[in-house]
């Protein structure tokens, strides 16, 4: 672990990431203890520009665009983390079966996979979303099954890979049994990519609740979302362009930072790379 640390530190653009994603989860954690109520409305501050009082300026209602920020990281967080831990947890046990023991139930599961990889990630989550219903609950549902067939296709490359390992065919030859194998010696020297691949899919997950949330389809009003925010925002553009500037400004820096973050992650964890 120090190792894997001591080569992550002296890559800037990773670490540049590690720290807007640590901002990220801080905003969210922490900015909805110090920014007050997201729905606290004063009419006789409305489309305000940013100020002391304000610093990211107030909406149409007056609510003060930075509580609204804070509280939308908190949504997007949320989205991002548990819709990725559902497609992880649903995916990487259907993976390691369909890798593992192949025949008949590989090609069946991989075809179905086939069959929903043809849709694009944000078109599968828009139809799955509009049948759950709008609410942050059906975000996650949409988002994770929406991302299941990737975690699933990647799981199974990497179990085919490792099985042909010779330390597999040994356990094998010494009698191991199937789960014993699995969790011994197919599964931990499948966790770099899948861990990557974790941080890949968050940002996907944050720029899909947003798109979700901005259709209609995802979290609805009053509640803080960043897309919510930009639904506002298009009526008001020309007059308060803060509006649009700040929620984009989040989603775009939250993205960043998790896909520089995930780069870093595989340059270290890949053995290929330190030879």
């Amino acid at each position: 672990m120090t190792r894997h640390w001591r080569r992550f530190r002296r890559r800037p653009m990773p670490m540049a990431g590690l720290v807007l994603v640590v901002a990220f989860v801080l905003l969210a954690l922490l900015g909805p203890l110090v920014t007050g109520d997201p729905a606290a409305q004063d009419y006789l501050a409305t489309l305000a520009p940013p100020s002391g009082a304000h610093p990211m300026g107030t909406d149409d209602l007056g609510r003060d665009a930075f509580a609204r920020i804070a509280h939308g990281a908190q949504v997007s967080l949320q989205a991002g983390v548990l819709s990725t831990l559902l497609a992880m947890v649903v995916g990487i046990p259907i993976g390691l079966v369909a890798g593992f023991y192949r025949r008949w139930l590989d090609p069946i599961v991989m075809r179905l996979v086939d069959v929903t990889l043809a849709f694009p990630f944000l078109v599968f989550a828009v139809g799955l979303a509009a049948i759950i219903g709008p609410s942050l609950k059906g975000v996650v549902l949409a988002l994770g099954f929406s991302q299941l067939p990737a975690i699933i296709r990647i799981t199974r490359g990497e179990v085919l890979a490792v099985r042909e390992m010779d330390y597999v065919a040994a356990a094998i030859a010494d009698g191991a049994g199937d789960g014993h194998i699995i969790f011994r010696y197919v599964l931990p020297n499948c966790a770099s990519p899948l861990i990557v691949q974790a941080t890949v899919a968050i940002p996907a997950a944050i720029i899909g609740e947003a798109t979700l949330s901005f259709l209609g389809l995802g979290v609805q009003p009053p509640t803080p979302s960043w897309g919510v925010m930009l639904t506002t925002a298009q009526q008001y553009l020309s007059d308060a362009p803060w509006l649009a500037i700040w929620p984009g400004l989040m989603i775009a820096l939250a993205t960043l930072g998790f896909n520089l973050l995930g780069d870093g992650l595989r340059d270290v964890l890949d053995p290929r790379s330190h030879r």
